[in-house]
């Protein structure tokens, strides 16, 4: 009989057919092939450095310009509230309500009480609130004519909203209103077409 006995050791070199290099042809394909830059790292490293920078530049915008919506004592006025309900109620119910007026050629707001609020007989104050800076509040003592009508300046607020608050107490009743008023800009003086700059 012909057998042929196979010697392990000359087969170390030889190169099976479904290898090439002495790798299977699957992984050739992935370890022979040229190398192409791959952009995948450099746009994964990209995308977390803007959204870490974006939220680093938000949270400084916002810490930069902050919005005084909330009173520091607003606690106590909570607390109070069932009577501000109240005065608020009285001041609807009056015959002639109370009203907030602003002229913008005059630069002047105009606060008119009920017929009740003459003068020396209501004690209170005007409070002007401007939502998007405390820092800017204004209060004003009560001090009425004898039509009942109190006239502030608005000549030197900044032009946005304002809020008018108004709270007045007549024979030991007290009364609440809330108004918005925009004041605008003033207007620059300006030469008519006639004039001659």
């Amino acid at each position: 009989m012909n057998s042929e006995v196979r010697n392990p050791k000359s087969e170390i070199g030889r190169k099976m057919p479904w290898q090439k290099n002495g790798f299977p042809q699957f992984f050739c394909h992935l370890i022979f092939l040229p190398r192409r830059w791959n952009p995948w790292p450099v746009c994964i490293i990209a995308w977390f450095t803007v959204a870490i920078l974006g939220c680093g530049s938000f949270i400084l915008f916002c810490n930069r310009h902050p919005a005084d919506l909330v009173a520091p004592d607003y606690y106590e006025q909570e607390l109070g509230y069932q009577a501000h309900l109240d005065r608020v109620h009285h001041a609807r119910q009056s015959p002639r309500p109370a009203s907030v007026a602003y002229d913008p050629e005059r630069q002047l707001i105009r606060v008119v009480l009920p017929p009740n609020a003459g003068p020396g007989r209501a004690s209170g104050s005007i409070q002007l609130y401007r939502p998007s800076a405390a820092d800017q509040d204004r209060c004003f003592k009560l001090d009425l004519d004898a039509q009942g009508v109190q006239t502030l300046d608005a000549a030197r607020l900044a032009p946005g909203l304002w809020k008018v608050r108004a709270s007045w107490t007549v024979d030991s009743q007290g009364y609440f209103i809330d108004q918005s008023v925009v004041i605008r800009p003033r207007a620059s003086a300006r030469p008519s077409q006639g004039q001659s700059v």
